[in-house]
């Protein structure tokens, strides 16, 4: 399985700080916004990993992150020059995924609640055409929209609905087989002239390919696409750390405990990190663990 993150687009809603960085650099609690999809794709055991951006964004990238050895991952970078569509990522990416599954995640996307990281490793490992996930929201006529069967398998999709079939909002996270790159391939362009990712999910809807799994209750999905929703992710994300005492999406500790890297190694990169609480908290890991 091969992922990749989406962290294109112009970040307009945030602007005038999106004119300077890119918005999935900006800080959600105290880490760049990346880390949360990125988190996702390695819960998922995904180790090779190509990151979409803007041209002048992806030195920012590489900066942070760099070619992801130092957590026992394989990042690549490629361009993205405008915003056509988050379907665009996947022919983007084609030499990237080659023979192989993929999972895309979108930049701007929080994930967290329980069961999450056994419901990632689960359909990672078995995608049989496309595994979509779906959150209740109160206003489903502002999303793409799922309806299932009693199987939860897909029967439809609706973008922004009218009147709503269902309350369950399709989110940034989409699992597909290797078919997925010939799928998006020979979408065509809406008015926009952008390729919708719905147009490839309703391909493998009309196949009976499409599954939908249902985050539920107790669970948070975040988008952090304006400044009212960032500022209310990174509430959510200190609130739960600071009570909890643990850290969301922190990368150094999911690479230690996914054993993508050692307890040395990860308490080397905290030290890295001076005297940060972030830091402070991945040397503090890595001497649990080391035993």
């Amino acid at each position: 399985m091969k992922g990749i993150v989406l962290a294109g687009g112009s970040g307009s809603r945030l602007s005038p700080v999106t004119l300077a960085v890119s918005k999935q650099l900006l800080p959600v609690g105290e880490k760049p916004m990346i880390y949360y999809p990125l988190s996702v794709l390695m819960l998922g055991g995904i180790r090779e990993i190509l990151i979409i951006a803007k041209p002048h964004d992806i030195p920012q990238f590489q900066r942070l992150l760099g070619d992801g050895r130092h957590l026992g991952l394989s990042l690549d970078y490629a361009e993205q020059a405008l915003p056509n569509g988050l379907a665009e990522a996947l022919i983007i990416g084609a030499d990237h995924i080659g023979d192989d599954p993929v999972t895309l995640v979108l930049g701007d996307n929080i994930f967290h609640g329980p069961r999450f990281q056994g419901l990632v490793e689960e359909n990672t490992r078995n995608v049989a055409g496309c595994v979509l996930f779906g959150y209740p929201v109160k206003d489903p006529e502002r999303y793409g929209v799922g309806e299932t069967d009693e199987t939860d398998r897909l029967i439809s999709i609706e973008e922004k609905p009218a009147r709503p079939r269902s309350n369950r909002a399709i989110t940034g996270l989409y699992m597909y087989d290797n078919e997925v790159v010939d799928i998006a391939k020979n979408v065509r362009p809406s008015a926009r002239g952008e390729l919708e990712i719905t147009d490839v999910n309703r391909v493998y809807v009309a196949r009976g390919r499409a599954k939908l799994i249902d985050l539920g209750r107790g669970f948070a999905w975040l988008d952090t696409g304006t400044p009212e929703s960032l500022l209310q992710a990174s509430l959510y994300v200190r609130t739960l750390e600071e009570r909890q005492g643990v850290r969301i999406a922190c990368l150094e500790e999911i690479a230690l405990r996914k054993g993508f890297i050692t307890a040395d190694e990860c308490h080397r990169l905290g030290t890295a990190l001076g005297k940060s609480g972030y830091g402070q908290y991945v040397m503090d890991i890595a001497r649990e663990l080391a035993g």
